[in-house]
């Protein structure tokens, strides 16, 4: 609101009041970051083989039961075939040696009937293990992030108009209790389809839970303390629980305990609710001026400040100003040349962004032997990035970033293979780099595209690029599957993506230090695309709609 910052100053940037809730919506992000890359450990794949009934076999042939195969150069056991187990407990019972009496190749193979065993070297269970996702049923384990995701993807759309509806605070604490409740259910699925709506609506109530913080926290502060909240305080307390999940993982050990404690933070937030304000320009904008000015007049109490007789008496004419403003629909990004181009652009680098940041992620539990050190170094790495994304903001043009990180990025995917398969660390610290230049881009890619768009347009662009980057991070289960054709497939197509990106980046306008622009003349008055290829075509409101299908 135009003079809500100026009416409020009195209260100061960073008293009592701006500290609390500071610190209790940043520890509320500790469950998004606990919980959105739990299924790298509930739906992970244990080693495993074709279960061999207890039956009259020597040792031999128990041993000899199940084929090899050679995956990646190495010779491990079939995961989804043994030998007719008839004919192996008749040449058993025959006395034959495998490998000296019986050609083993000679031998009829069947599927693992009896089912399946698997390793407990690192997991007592997964979900992976629960419900035998594995052989025919393996595209379910990749699945179950896509449908995670989903979820998150279905957040986007509905958590904006139920927040701006029924408040910003309601939204915040339902969600929360939205994502321990169906953590916690989810326990008790008796099948993989139960579990799978569970974790659904588990992310839904995520990101929705994630959005409606970061709204709140935006809206209740100001100046600097914002800016710092946004960029920092909400991204590095999702990274510090993010890399609390890896320890919890490692002491639980099973996917049951490790979705019943997950579930506890949630919960216990939940009493909060008498301690965290709602926001006092949604009261104002909803006409509740007398509700927004009482919780003012207990957060100057908080700071030991006093407040003026009359606080919000003027802002409530932003109502009536806003009516006298230009109104932009999404229409408005399809049928205008310049904003048409910048959101193809946009939306190919939301994708390119978040397609890398979840599969680099999801990836962790392949990068080393011990899953629980990979995951901890994804998490950790997070933290330099968040911190190198607001000194960017803060020192640097944007298009020069995105695209000094989107290289960064790209140039560490593709060396991946050139390292020997013998220096595994140099292969985790090259995609960790990856990951480190598409995190920061994440980062950027919020405040970039903020400032791109005027101010009617803004929610609706920045809505539009974040539903696209949500398809990206369906997608990005999948892509980790082309590995069973090339071991570093997926790294090749996040590092080509990467490149592309770069080029389409050349062609956005800058706005580093630039003010935010309110209109569409004066998006265009930029010089937003330069690209020969793309048509440029001056706004006006009556072309848009001559052209709008409605």
């Amino acid at each position: 609101m135009q003079d809500y910052e100026d009416s409020t100053a009195f209260l100061g940037a960073w008293g009592r009041y701006q500290k609390e809730v500071f610190f209790l919506i940043c520890v509320s992000i500790l469950t998004n970051g606990l919980g959105v890359f739990a299924v790298v450990f509930v739906a992970d794949t244990p080693a495993h083989h074709c279960l061999i009934p207890d039956v009259n076999l020597t040792a031999d042939w128990y041993r000899a039961a199940i084929p090899l195969e050679v995956v990646d150069g190495k010779q491990e056991l079939s995961r989804c075939s043994r030998y007719r187990l008839d004919v192996v407990r008749n040449l058993s019972a025959q006395g034959f040696i495998p490998g000296r009496d019986v050609n083993l190749t000679d031998l009829e193979k069947e599927s693992c009937v009896d089912g399946w065993s698997y390793s407990k070297d690192i997991y007592q269970s997964t979900l992976v293990s629960q419900f035998d996702l594995v052989c025919g049923d393996q595209w379910k384990q990749p699945f179950t992030s896509t449908v995670f995701f989903l979820g998150v993807l279905s957040g986007c759309f509905i958590s904006g108009p139920i927040s701006d509806r029924f408040g910003r605070k309601p939204v915040f604490f339902v969600t929360m209790g939205v994502q321990a409740i169906f953590t916690l259910v989810s326990i008790f699925s008796p099948n993989w389809v139960v579990f799978s709506v569970l974790y659904f609506l588990n992310g839904l109530g995520q990101i929705s839970n994630y959005i409606s913080a970061f709204v709140l926290g935006t809206e209740i502060l100001t100046g600097k303390v914002r800016v710092l909240f946004s960029s920092m305080g909400i991204c590095v307390s999702y990274a510090i629980g993010y890399m609390f999940l890896p320890l919890l993982a490692y002491f639980l050990n099973d996917w049951k305990s490790l979705m019943l404690v997950l579930s506890m933070p949630g919960l216990l937030y939940l009493p909060l609710w008498w301690f965290v304000p709602e926001s006092p320009r949604w009261l104002l904008s909803q006409g509740k001026v007398e509700e927004a000015e009482a919780l003012l007049r207990k957060a100057a109490k908080k700071n030991k400040v006093e407040a003026p007789p009359v606080i919000l008496a003027h802002v409530h004419l932003q109502d009536e100003n806003a009516q006298s403003q230009e109104r932009y629909n999404f229409f408005t990004i399809v049928m205008v040349a310049d904003i048409r181009n910048t959101t193809v652009i946009l939306c190919l680098l939301w994708f390119t962004m978040s397609i890398g940041y979840f599969g680099l992620s999801l990836n962790t539990s392949q990068l080393h032997t011990d899953p629980y050190i990979s995951c901890f170094i994804s998490a950790a790495v997070e933290v330099p990035a968040y911190i190198t994304s607001w000194v960017a903001l803060r020192y640097l043009p944007r298009r020069l970033s995105i695209v000094c990180i989107l290289i960064l990025g790209g140039v560490s995917l593709f060396c991946i293979q050139l390292v020997p398969q013998t220096l595994s660390g140099l292969t985790t610290a090259l995609e960790m780099v990856g990951k480190y230049g598409i995190t920061t881009g994440t980062s950027l890619m919020f405040v970039y595209t903020a400032e791109l768009y005027p101010t009617g347009l803004r929610n609706t662009a920045t809505g539009t690029c974040t539903a696209v980057s949500r398809v990206g991070s369906c997608v990005a289960p999948f892509l980790l599957q082309l590995s069973i054709y090339s071991k570093y497939l997926p790294q090749m197509t996040l590092g080509s993506l990467a490149f592309v990106s770069v080029f389409a980046t050349i062609f956005l306008p800058e706005s580093f230090g630039k003010p935010l622009p309110q209109t569409i003349q004066q998006m265009q008055k930029r010089g937003s695309i330069r690209c020969p290829f793309m048509k440029r075509k001056a706004y006006s409101k009556s072309s848009v709609i001559s052209e709008s299908p409605l």
